[in-house]
């Protein structure tokens, strides 16, 4: 691996080069971003896949949905539609992408839009007959065309932003710097029983990272996943305790799937991976199909919208996960309302 690092290393220099003029472009004016009267929420990364979007974007849509009319705005990756999209009851993962149409299924309450052009999205949204009062933007750390009012980055503990390297050689779409834009840091998928002095030690690494902001510090918190004690598919409920001992297959297609497989395999289980965000095809889920013969498949709750209308649903089922804060959540919460009550009033006022 550090071999294969070096090979690559001169890439990520000349990547890394031209995301830091992008980035100097916009810092210093050259680029200007678009601003919308609206609180505009970005949850993003500097890395590729893996540190808990999906199930943070989810977190904020059950914080505000109560109080406000929230709207979430993806990219849609690996759809085959084109352009905005509004979610309708016509539209399945295909049509949407997997984690907008996850959204869609399970919060009917809120807005959930995809659209590549993220400035053309919320300008969409903003035309509805009844606009959104917050925007979710997901995976939009380095979308820098859109004015974000508050920036949530997250680094997974397992591959944290400061000891990774730009692309190709490592995993970061941006420079370490890039960091500094965040107004809150989460350090997610943390073991349970992380110290706190593992988490002062991660904090003082982050930190030494970030520049301050108006002379006080990045506010980071420590997030740890939570699967749900069942499993789920449309039509019925199994406990995990039950399903446990039986052998059964256990599908992933997500960027870091070894705690799925931690949490539910054992000796008797099937194993099978493929890549994040794939599009199963008929060869997969015939293999699937006779791997399982009559044994139940449990798969993510983000595989299970790509599998769900296949021949595999009368055994399929998904096991749903959140994420929790390990201390201090109030405070989290705390900062996202009181980023939105003074921007709305803000807007009120102009």
């Amino acid at each position: 691996m550090k071999i294969l690092r070096l090979l690559l290393f001169p890439f990520s220099l000349i990547y890394g080069s031209i995301t830091c003029i992008r980035n100097f472009l916009f810092d210093i004016g050259f680029l200007k971003p678009y601003s919308f009267q609206v609180p505009v929420i970005v949850v993003g990364n500097l890395s590729v896949g893996g540190t808990g979007k999906t199930p943070q974007i989810e977190y904020l849509i059950r914080l505000l949905s109560d109080k406000y009319k929230v709207a979430t705005l993806s990219r849609g990756y690996k759809r085959k539609s084109k352009g905005f999209m509004l979610a309708t009851d016509a539209d399945n993962a295909t049509t949407l992408g997997d984690e907008p149409f996850q959204y869609f299924k399970k919060y009917k309450n809120i807005d959930i839009s995809v659209d590549t052009d993220r400035k053309n999205g919320i300008e969409q949204l903003l035309m509805q007959s009844t606009p959104p009062e917050v925007i979710l933007l997901d995976d939009a750390m380095q979308h820098r065309r859109v004015a974000a009012g508050l920036t949530i980055l997250l680094t997974s503990y397992d591959d944290l932003f400061y000891k990774d390297f730009m692309l190709p050689a490592g995993n970061l779409r941006e420079g370490r710097k890039g960091a500094a834009r965040a107004s809150i840091i989460i350090v997610t998928k943390c073991p349970n029983n992380l110290s706190d002095d593992q988490k002062k030690s991660i904090t003082n690494l982050i930190l030494k990272n970030t520049k301050q902001k108006n002379g006080k510090h990045i506010p980071v918190f420590f997030s740890s996943i939570a699967y749900s004690d069942c499993v789920y598919n449309d039509q019925e409920t199994k406990k995990i305790s039950e399903i446990i001992p039986l052998k059964k297959v256990l599908v992933a297609g997500i960027a870091k799937p070894k705690p799925f497989f931690d949490y539910l395999q054992q000796d008797a289980d099937e194993v099978m991976v493929f890549p994040d965000h794939h599009q199963f095809n008929d060869s997969d889920i015939n293999k699937l199909k006779k791997l399982a013969e009559n044994n139940l498949i449990i798969t993510t709750e983000k595989d299970y919208v790509r599998l769900q209308n296949s021949i595999l649903a009368p055994s399929l089922f998904y096991l749903p996960i959140q994420t929790i804060f390990q201390e201090n959540g109030q405070e989290f919460d705390a900062l996202i309302q009181e980023y939105l009550e003074k921007t709305i009033q803000k807007y009120k006022r102009a």
